[in-house]
């Protein structure tokens, strides 16, 4: 059993090369971009669940359900944005789509949170 992982052929380029590393920053800036979209998510989950005034519906439930949803999938995206094979362009798209699905799945816990307090 060999030590190391084989290449995916794949993702090899014509000759059997693999491609070059994604440029310098692209890791970087996606990795700002999600934890400044987890800190915005946690610290309105924070406001949303212990401090907002008013009563809980299922609206509220659903809401805060769907919140958590997207804390955890932007978790899975910082995630993968921290391993080293995220430097790989076919790792680096897996993961920046993780990423748009948890702020859109925010988005769908934001709109359904204002519809809950208005």
């Amino acid at each position: 059993m060999p030590d190391h992982e084989e290449p995916d052929p794949g993702h090899a380029q014509p000759g059997g090369q693999r491609p070059p590393p994604l440029p310098e920053g692209y890791r970087q800036g996606v990795i700002t971009a999600i934890t400044v979209l987890l800190g915005f998510s946690l610290g309105f989950l924070k406001f949303w669940g212990l401090e907002a005034p008013g009563g809980w519906g299922a609206l509220s439930f659903l809401s805060t359900a769907t919140l958590i949803l997207a804390v955890l999938g932007q978790i899975r995206a910082l995630y993968r944005a921290l391993m080293v094979a995220d430097n790989d362009e076919h790792e680096y798209r897996k993961t920046v789509r993780w990423f748009v699905a948890s702020a859109i799945v925010l988005l769908a816990g934001l709109v359904l949170s204002f519809f809950d307090s208005a």
